[in-house]
């Protein structure tokens, strides 16, 4: 198996073995990424003259015994609208083609505490307002199982990093799905914590009451690890909560037995994939015998979720992007007469269509007159879909759903209608409203070839829940394959990294054939 394929935890192993060293893995991935980004478009700054030399000092920290932890010296990528000190961040936007921080998100301090080694910034959707990784002003990224479709977003570009080798890991930003359902259209696994376990401090807020940093890997092991990693209470942010229980990875055991699982039959009707609706069902099958208990249930006030959602987002960020006005920092108007014109003149060159309609409702909502009308009321409703959660976890450890309508789009045809691409957002926009953790779990591949993600909502602080979910399903559907393996086996639909190169008819899929389990055979456990 080539380093690019392994996951963050064997890397993380291998380097600690002296299997390889921290330069040779920071190496493959910028051999992979000159190899393959120049299509897929998935990152927007690489510093690697910083990288070889931060490489360099954490192999001596290892070496020392000053840095010991579990992923030291692996690479990894962040989002673009996360501070990363001396390295351009940009959101993806005009407004901040030249912004360098002077400082580092809390999120990316606590990663270098623990020997990471930043390879770059990724692409996203100009300030994380989008679903496609489309409306980046430095061209859309493409996904690595079919570049003819988008990726998802807003950190698509963090997902198709990771889909596609050209990092271990990644950091996102999810403010309404947008670590799960890029996750889920990419075939990687995407985790949204609970709000405020994560420091938002560096994080270029878009919907502050909503955004949340979070990890997005390989497999479901790593964003434990990785969530370990980078939970931390944190002065800087008043939102942050000073957690007792940051021990994930204690939550990666393979028995779900009594775990008590609901699945929203309002989330099952009308506008889901008959292929993404089997393959909930599905998964709700291996959960089922594996000890679990599963039901449906009426979650209610699903179709109030999505305005609730926009009308508080757009709000947030017509405060939040006030800011850049071309006079501190960022783009400024070659040509403008004094300086409110230079504001407009800078605002209107500066930001992208996608963002200038958010800023504009988000104005309108917040305006003398519509501020109760709109504002108000997504205030109230945001309250009462927390306790028709609230309710639900009375009854329920964990909550499985879709984390999209679709499969990946393909690209162009969400931007020629906003609405639908918002409507897009359904099953994970609620998660950020009610402030609850999720995760996102590639489980299929759809006739057209294009991965199918599960996603499973938590209790607040209750990530352990999740992770326990996922991590079981994981062990009966097999490591998930790498997007060019995966088109080579498709035809026998193995989504099995598991012998793999020789997959017929005899090693049946979760893919092809439901609830049909891969179970490892004694040759395979020896194996690894």
């Amino acid at each position: 198996m080539q380093i690019t394929e392994r996951t963050a935890l064997e890397l993380g192993r291998m380097i600690k073995k002296k299997e390889i060293s921290v330069r040779e893995a920071v190496d493959a991935s910028y051999q992979r990424i000159a190899a393959l980004d120049g299509e897929l478009n998935s990152y927007v700054t690489l510093d690697q003259e910083a990288a070889y030399a931060r490489a360099d000092q954490v192999q001596a920290g290892i070496e020392d015994g000053s840095i010991t932890g579990p992923l030291a010296g692996v690479p990894a990528a962040v989002k673009d609208n996360i501070c990363t000190e001396g390295l351009l961040t940009t959101c993806s936007s005009k407004i901040l083609y030249n912004f360098v921080p002077t400082y580092s998100a809390e999120a990316v301090l606590n990663m270098e505490k623990a020997g990471a080694v930043i390879l770059g910034k990724t692409n996203m959707d100009e300030f994380a307002m989008g679903s496609t990784t489309e409306t980046s002003a430095f061209g859309p990224t493409k996904n690595p199982w079919n570049t003819g479709h988008v990726p998802g977003g807003s950190s698509g570009g963090s997902c198709v990093a990771v889909a596609a080798g050209e990092a271990p890991y990644a950091l996102g930003s999810d403010t309404g799905g947008s670590i799960r359902q890029p996750g889920s259209f990419c075939g990687v696994v995407g985790l949204k914590p609970t709000y405020g376990t994560v420091s938002r401090y560096g994080l270029i807020a878009y919907g502050s009451s909503l955004d949340q940093i979070g990890p997005i890997a390989k497999d479901v092991s790593d964003c434990a690890a990785i969530l370990e990693m980078i939970a931390s209470h944190d002065k800087k942010d008043s939102t942050s909560v000073a957690r007792t229980d940051c021990d994930f990875t204690s939550a990666l055991v393979d028995d779900v037995k009594g775990l008590r699982v609901g699945i929203p039959s309002d989330y099952l009707g009308e506008g889901l994939d008959d292929e993404v609706r089997q393959a909930v069902l599905d998964t709700a099958d291996v959960l089922r015998q594996k000890g679990a208990i599963v039901e449906e249930f009426d979650l209610s006030l699903v179709e109030y979720a999505i305005p609730a959602y926009y009308v508080i987002a757009s709000a947030e960020a017509s405060s939040n992007l006030s800011r850049f006005d071309g006079v501190k920092y960022g783009y400024r108007a070659a040509e403008y007469e004094g300086l409110h014109n230079m504001y407009k003149k800078s605002r209107s060159e500066g930001f992208g269509e996608e963002v200038k309609r958010r800023i504009m409702l988000g104005s309108f909502v917040l305006s003398s007159g519509y501020y109760d009308a709109y504002y108000l009321k997504a205030l109230r409703t945001k309250a009462l879909i927390k306790q028709s959660f609230d309710r639900a976890f009375e009854k329920y450890d964990i909550i499985l759903a879709p984390a999209s309508p679709t499969t990946a789009p393909e690209l162009g045809k969400s931007l020629s209608d906003p609405l639908k691409m918002y409507l897009g957002d359904i099953y994970t926009i609620s998660v950020n409203l009610a402030g609850l953790p999720g995760i996102s779990v590639p489980c299929r591949l759809d006739s057209k070839g294009l991965p199918i993600g599960v996603q499973m909502i938590g209790d607040c602080f209750n990530e352990k829940a999740i992770l326990r979910a996922a991590y079981a399903f994981e062990q009966a559907r097999g490591r998930f394959l790498v997007p060019e393996i995966a088109k080579k086996n498709n035809a026998n639909g193995c989504v099995c990294q598991r012998n793999a190169d020789k997959c017929s008819g005899k090693e049946t899929s979760f893919a092809a054939n439901g609830t049909e389990n891969i179970q490892k055979t004694a040759a395979d456990k020896e194996g690894e």
